[in-house]
């Protein structure tokens, strides 16, 4: 079905502001920004001295970056989401003609602008970043099409490169170091589980246009089971690095919360389609929580000298 040929009342020319500010999903803002502050953190840096660099990297992370990987993702999803999400701007009508691909492509070329004023390493990162999202979304690589390669894009972008990237330029272009990279890869890792989150309110346009989600592939059940494993399994590792690393309270923090998500994860895994969105709710909330306490353990190695 395309939702371009859905009715359209006549006087609908341009979209609402409210309408756009839908399309860039503020809501999806917030775990990019907030991996990008953990890197930030993560370098030991001083906040007063570095204030300009923590907010340019915000704004490019969240209302930039990600708005426009929404943006390209909801216009290439179209078909799907009249399916999924019919009251989604673009197959609602809402956003008219080719207002979503011109959103998209207007997004993406600001947030580079807006990259240079962050250095070679912010230029690098969010271009990365970006590349990312189109090939995610847009045919014919269309990443998104396999639940493990899509999921793993997202997940590396929205975690471990916003990660490492507020550490690089905290750091004036420096490299962050193994510590910083090996944080930032688990929780990439536990992020693709995340992701699988999302895919269980699609299941049924997914299979109906072609969309290999986890839940597709391997079943409602068993995909539920693979992403608490995948989102469980690095912060094991990471409580286990904290203590190794002469950080025992942070790793016990970790692994307390860690914890904590487990009775959510065994009755999503019952049942995982009504449960998906209350593990989003609750567990992810979490596991962002233990992103932060590791964060802030790499900042007392910077400042007692062990990094």
């Amino acid at each position: 079905m395309d939702p371009q040929s859905l009715a359209l009342p006549p006087t609908v020319r341009t979209p609402r502001l409210r309408t756009v500010a839908e399309l860039l999903k503020p809501i999806t803002w917030f775990p990019p920004m907030w991996a990008f502050t953990c890197g930030v953190v993560a370098s030991g840096q001083s906040f007063a001295d570095n204030w300009s660099l923590l907010v340019l990297g915000l704004v490019l992370t969240g209302p930039l970056v990600c708005a426009s990987s929404q943006a390209v993702n909801d216009w290439f999803d179209r078909h799907v989401d009249a399916i999924n999400e019919p009251h989604r701007p673009i197959p609602s009508g809402r956003m008219p003609g080719r207002w979503g691909l011109g959103i998209a492509i207007a997004w993406t070329l600001l947030s580079l602008a807006w990259a240079t004023l962050m250095g070679p390493w912010g230029f690098a990162a969010c271009a990365l970043a970006i590349a990312f999202s189109w090939a995610y979304s847009m045919p014919p690589i269309r990443l998104k099409n396999n639940g493990w390669f899509g999921n793993a894009a997202c997940a590396l972008s929205y975690e471990g490169l916003a990660w490492i990237t507020g550490a690089a330029v905290m750091l004036g272009g420096v490299w962050p170091g193994a510590h910083t990279l090996t944080l930032a890869l688990l929780y990439s890792f536990g992020a693709h589980g995340i992701m699988t989150l999302n895919d269980f309110k699609a299941i049924e346009g997914d299979r109906q246009m072609g969309v290999a989600s986890l839940p597709v592939q391997l079943g409602a059940v068993r995909a539920a089971q693979v992403a608490c494993l995948m989102m469980w399994l690095p912060q094991a590792v990471v409580a286990v690095l904290l203590w190794q690393w002469a950080l025992p309270w942070h790793s016990a923090a970790v692994l307390i919360l860690s914890l904590l998500q487990w009775p959510l994860m065994a009755r999503f895994i019952q049942q995982p389609i009504a449960r998906a969105l209350h593990v989003s709710a609750f567990g992810v909330p979490l596991f962002v929580s233990g992103m932060m306490v590791s964060a802030w353990g790499l900042r007392q190695l910077h400042h007692t000298g062990m990094l």
